[in-house]
């Protein structure tokens, strides 16, 4: 027994409460990494299942992540985290160990990387692709200014194929000679790929002595006749040995050296390799194999499922969530009747299948359904030509992700005028915070030519909304939140009918108007009952439908005999609110009054907790609405 052994019997303290920083790690044994990293897979397993998150992409990337802190001198050395997914364990071990108890709360550890949170979260992330070209600027940076510290980009497979990975890896031949690429592959088990003839040859190529040696043969080569040629025909003979046996050689030609792939639960392996590649001064890339979800029973045999999660049994791994039909599940449902029906119908989403409702879809008609990984402007631009050549497409997609396409659904969709129909859940705010909340998007669609946006106030209405739209036969947006609007929804019902451009009117009053966007309808609703009840104020609630065309008409209508009150789960400026203004600019009215979200970032946390700290709850809002109009009369 050593002498951390016999101070663990003696005290009872688990190895994870002396880990302060990454330097708490590096004096540790192996044995003694491999027992903290199941005392950090405890404390993410219990953390997420109290209060949500990514479950397994973090329990794939334990050792990987304490591999990279043990062997890189951070924070001086910097670590850039690609998406976020894969970062609990890199908060754990920086400092943040109680803070990450408080994971997705309010004022608590935010689920992504933050810049503000520590200084060891060097760049910020929450979408995808970022951290190669990030990487790349930073080690361009330290080369301009004439430091030496490493920086170290660690991307995942699903992120390798986006569209701002790939133009980073191709800028980074040209622009820095020093950057270490981590490609955590965790789409296969470890398999024959790290067998006993990749990890020799991986052994030999990333070792110091072939490493040197090909340095000291390269300059005796120099003073030989023909050395060029020879050190050409020797690099092919690498080359051509390394292909049979290694996927590497794509990398290579973008002047990348690549080693892998290698077992990324391996302390060993991951520790000696990466102590070895400190010493390259070219761009590297080191192929991780990890288990997404290793560690943990139910996440290994459903890792999609657990990918991100709201709050569930540990113990079981079921979910604690409701089980009604959300809007997700109604569009995933409403696709299969249309499917039925249509056979040009093609759905496309950018890797979000199972989040936007789509997975009983995908396996009941492959032949429909492109899931074409993470690139969100292809998959607009895809659905285009698809458009163009006669297809019906129907692109799915999350509001935040879709500002990364906005371009491509103006230039490729709006200006040709075809007839795509794009499904954005999750819009309004969300528990991941503001590199996730929907708010922002409205303000961009809404200024796109020949595009009709929808907002439904429960999932009935979000049915409705996608036949009409696929009777339109023209560009269409519809916009509608995560989780469920607490309204029946039955798919044998008849499917409404509604009339373009025109909102409905819920509720006859005489005070005021109040017109609400999507599921904020139900938020007007229970204003409106606390208005009559705690006020004496009677209300009228107008459920707004489309954004565009708007419905003016009834807008000013009402404008003209009562005040104007909108509620959206949006941003203000550029939504809803701004829609309302530039419609009653020139028009005399008797006042406006808005509530959404402001032009100041929207903070992480339960969702409830977020819009309560911000007065955006019925009462609250009710409250207001009195006070404004006892002010109104009172002048």
């Amino acid at each position: 027994m050593n002498s951390e052994d016999k101070i663990k019997e003696v005290t009872g303290e688990p190895l994870l409460a002396k880990v302060n920083s990454p330097a708490d790690i590096r004096g540790m044994s192996v044995s003694q990494l491999e027992e903290l990293a199941g005392e950090i897979r405890e404390l993410v397993i219990n953390t997420v299942a109290a209060n949500g998150g990514h479950l397994a992409p973090n329990l794939g990337a334990v050792e990987l992540t304490m591999a990279l802190h043990y062997a890189f001198n951070t924070p001086e050395d910097k670590l850039v985290w690609d998406v976020g997914h894969q970062a609990y364990i890199h908060k754990i071990i920086t400092g943040r160990r109680d803070f990450f108890k408080t994971l997705r709360q309010f004022d608590g550890c935010l689920g992504f990387l933050a810049r503000e949170e520590s200084e060891y979260d060097c760049f910020g992330a929450g979408h995808a692709g970022t951290a190669i070209s990030a990487a790349v600027g930073m080690a361009a940076a330290a080369e301009k200014q004439g430091q030496k510290h490493k920086v170290v980009a660690v991307i995942g497979d699903g992120a390798l194929n986006c569209g701002i990975s790939l133009e980073g890896l191709n800028s980074v031949r040209d622009t820095t000679r020093d950057l270490i690429i981590v490609l955590n592959d965790n789409k296969m088990s470890i398999s024959e790929n790290v067998g006993a003839i990749p990890s020799y040859l991986n052994r030999i190529i990333s070792g110091r002595g072939y490493n040197r040696f090909k340095a000291l043969a390269k300059m005796m080569l120099k003073k030989v006749p023909h050395a060029s040629e020879i050190h050409r025909k020797i690099q092919r003979l690498e080359e051509a040995t390394k292909s049979m046996f290694l996927p590497g050689v794509f990398f290579e030609e973008l002047g990348i050296r690549y080693i892998g792939p290698i077992n990324g639960h391996d302390f060993n392996e991951l520790i000696r390799t990466f102590e070895a590649i400190k010493e390259f001064h070219r761009p590297v890339l080191v192929h991780v194999i990890t288990e997404k979800g290793h560690g943990y029973s139910p996440a290994e045999a459903a890792p999609e499922k657990y990918h991100g999660l709201s709050a569930f049994d540990p113990e079981t791994g079921e979910c604690k969530c409701g089980s009604g039909i959300s809007f997700s599940s109604a569009f995933g449902k409403t696709m299969l009747e249309i499917a039925a029906a249509h056979k040009n119908l093609a759905v496309i989403t950018p890797a979000m299948s199972a989040g936007t409702g789509l997975s009983e879809f995908a396996a009941k008609y492959p032949e429909k359904f492109f899931d074409v990984g993470i690139a969100e402007e292809h998959a607009v631009v895809f659905a285009a030509g698809l458009a163009a050549g006669g297809m019906r497409p129907v692109v799915a997609m999350y509001c935040t992700f879709l500002q990364r396409a906005l371009d491509c659904v103006f230039h490729d969709v709006c200006l040709q005028n075809l007839p795509v129909i794009f499904c954005l859940d999750r819009a309004g705010i969300v528990e991941d915070g503001p590199t996730h909340h929907g708010i922002h998007d409205l303000s961009f669609l809404r200024a796109i030519p020949n595009l009709t946006v929808m907002m439904p106030k429960d999932e009935n209405e979000l049915r409705s909304m996608i036949h009409f739209a696929w009777q339109m036969k023209l560009p269409v947006a519809i916009r509608y939140p995560r989780g469920c609007s607490g309204a029946e929804f039955e798919m044998s019902a008849p499917v409404e009918n509604i009339a373009a451009g025109r909102a409905e009117i819920l509720g006859e009053g005489a005070d005021v108007a109040l017109w609400g966007c999507g599921r904020e309808t139900y938020t007007a609703l229970k204003t409106a009952e606390l208005l009559e009840k705690e006020y004496n104020i009677s209300a009228t609630v107008v459920n707004t439908r489309f954004i565009r065309p708007f419905d003016n008409e009834l807008l000013k209508a009402q404008a003209a005999v009562m005040p104007v009150v909108t509620i959206e789960d949006s941003q203000t400026c550029g939504g809803f609110a701004s829609q309302v203004d530039e419609e009653l600019i020139n028009f005399q009215h008797k006042g406006i009054k808005h509530f959404g979200w402001g032009k100041q970032i929207v903070p992480h946390g339960a969702i409830e907790t977020v819009r309560e700290h911000s007065g955006f709850t019925p009462a609250g809002m009710a409250d207001e609405i009195a006070k404004w109009l006892e002010k109104a009369g009172a002048n």
